[in-house]
């Protein structure tokens, strides 16, 4: 069996989509209160910040700033994936490894991590992050996502209510 490598930095600023199994559901937003618990909870165990955040019906995206001499981001999601998953039924279509792993199957094993490299890079991964619901179609404008660190940039000053457009105005098809 191969073991995979994840890219690790003390003190690094990383980008993060984690899904779950099921990419047709949106158990993320119908217990978004679980999940900022168990956000808060792996937050106050192994401490970050959250650079930013969006929250979809099936996936979510976090920039996350370590603090400095920690690079240990596996745990944390472990810690976040575990309180979200504790109380839930465990779903019907688990495959034979999950079961005898005694795994729910509500997450996707893996997630994709990317170190920010400059400062660029993150403000490109800081807009990915609050553009990702246009994106999906899920909202025409940024601002009418609730679930999202987009409101917090908008509070300090940081982007204009209006930041992103409104995707009803420009024509085509874009996204996945």
């Amino acid at each position: 069996m191969s073991r995979y490598r994840r890219a690790r930095f003390e003190g690094g600023l990383y980008f993060f989509t984690v899904a779950l199994a099921d990419r047709r559901s949106s158990l993320l937003v119908n217990e978004v209160d679980r999940l900022r618990q168990a956000y808060r909870s792996a937050r106050q165990r192994c401490p970050f910040d959250t650079v930013a955040i969006c929250v979809l019906p099936d996936h979510l995206h976090a920039v996350w700033a370590l603090p400095a001499g920690d690079a240990d981001f596996p745990t944390r999601w472990s810690l976040i994936k575990r309180g979200f998953s504790r109380g839930l039924p465990p779903s019907p279509a688990r495959s034979a490894s999950k079961l005898v792993k005694r795994e729910k199957g509500i997450w996707q094993r893996r997630y994709w991590e990317h170190v920010i490299r400059d400062d660029g890079d993150l403000a490109r991964h800081i807009d990915y992050v609050h553009f990702n619901p246009v994106k999906h179609g899920i909202v025409a404008r940024v601002s009418d996502w609730p679930h999202s660190s987009f409101h917090r940039y908008v509070a300090q000053g940081l982007l204009a209510p209006d930041w992103g457009g409104d995707a009803r105005a420009i024509g085509g098809d874009f996204g996945e």
